[in-house]
C-alpha cells in the first residue's frame, strides 16, 4: 500500500511538472508579442546617442586650429581619427585611422581631439572625420 501512495505522489508531481512546462496559449504567445521591448541603457534617454556623436563632431571641429603653413599654402584634407571616451569626458587611446596625406594636418587632427574634452560620453571605440577646409571652400570656416 504504501508502494501505491507513493506511486501516486510520484505521478501527481509528474503531471503538475507537465502543466507547468506546457506550451503557451496563442492568447497568451499574442499578448507578449505586443509587448513592447525594454530595456535600460547605459546613459540617459536625452540627448540620444546620434545627438550625442554630433555633439562630439561639432566639439572636435570647434577646437581645431589649423596649421598656420598648410593655411597658407592652401592645403585641405580629412583625417580620419579614432579613439574611446572615457567617462571623465576625455579621449583615450586617441591614434590616426586614416591620413590625410599631410602630417601637419593629421597632427593637428589628433590634437583637436585631445583639447575638445569633455566630451559625451558613448560607449565603444569612435573613428571620426576631422576635416580641414579653407573659408571660402565648400561654405565651411576652420580657424
Amino acid at each position: 500500500m504504501k508502494r501505491t501512495s507513493s506511486l501516486g505522489l510520484g505521478l501527481a508531481v509528474a503531471v503538475g511538472l507537465a502543466v507547468a512546462v506546457a506550451p503557451a496559449s496563442a492568447d497568451e504567445v499574442a499578448a507578449v508579442e505586443t509587448e513592447e521591448v525594454r530595456f535600460v541603457d547605459a546613459v540617459p534617454r536625452r540627448p540620444s546617442a546620434t545627438e550625442r556623436l554630433g555633439e562630439i563632431r561639432r566639439r572636435i571641429q570647434a577646437a581645431l586650429v589649423y596649421p598656420p603653413l598648410a593655411r597658407r599654402q592652401g592645403v585641405e584634407g580629412v583625417t580620419l581619427v579614432r579613439f574611446e571616451i572615457g567617462h571623465d569626458g576625455t579621449a583615450r587611446e586617441v591614434r590616426l585611422f586614416r591620413t590625410s596625406g599631410r602630417p601637419t594636418l593629421d597632427r593637428a587632427a589628433t590634437r583637436a581631439v585631445a583639447a575638445a574634452a569633455p566630451l559625451p560620453w558613448v560607449y565603444g571605440r569612435l573613428e571620426v572625420p576631422v576635416r580641414f577646409e579653407l573659408e571660402g571652400r565648400r561654405g565651411m570656416t576652420v580657424r
